[in-house]
């Protein structure tokens, strides 16, 4: 420690500021990996987690009577750190959604549309507030519901829809993919 008491006040500020962003944005993504269910990832990433935080806070505990502005660091590095954990979360794009649409008209093509591209659709007929309507029922991957929406407001672009987490499913079918070409052809043969 007394080693780190000598660095410049900057260098050990951004230092801190560093070590607190990757431990908060590991424990971030853990625990938005609890609330999917993924036991052995989130016992990895806390373990991460937890050294970093060590590392961060006692090197910060010992010099902040000297140098109380590495307390600015400090809390700059956790607000910094939840906003790219977040950020990296939804970059990584894990886990699973129920997305469901609603339109009045276009139910089996929209359906059609969306099953030609690998995914599996259920429908349901119900009443809205303006007469008959279809939902589509879908579970996909969270990467996907991007694409599936794109699909749903090219066949409707008057087609409501919600997007909720799915918690643990039994089966995903993920969309089909065309024959690799190019180098990933050459990659392919074994």
């Amino acid at each position: 420690m007394e080693m780190l008491a000598d660095l410049p006040l900057i260098v050990l500020g951004m230092a801190i500021f560093c070590l607190r962003i990757m431990d908060v944005s590991l424990g971030t993504i853990r625990t938005i990996m609890i609330v999917q269910g993924k036991t052995w990832t989130s016992f990895f990433l806390g373990f991460f987690e937890i050294i970093i935080w060590l590392l961060a806070i006692s090197t910060v505990v010992p010099l902040i009577k000297d140098k109380p502005s590495l307390i600015l660091f400090y809390a700059l590095g956790f607000a910094t750190g939840n906003f790219a954990g977040i950020k990296l979360e939804r970059w990584l794009a894990a886990g699973n959604m129920i997305l469901r649409a609603i339109t009045m008209t276009m139910g089996k093509s929209m359906a059609e549309t969306i099953r030609k591209e690998g995914f599996e659709v259920t429908t349901f007929q119900g009443e809205g507030m303006e007469g008959p309507v279809t939902q589509l029922f879908i579970v996909c991957r969270r990467r996907d519901v991007g694409n599936i929406i794109h699909m749903i407001k090219a066949a409707d672009p008057q087609a409501f829809y919600i997007m909720e987490r799915a918690g643990s499913v039994s089966k995903v079918i993920r969309p089909f993919m065309a024959s690799p070409t190019g180098w990933r052809a050459i990659l392919k043969k074994k």
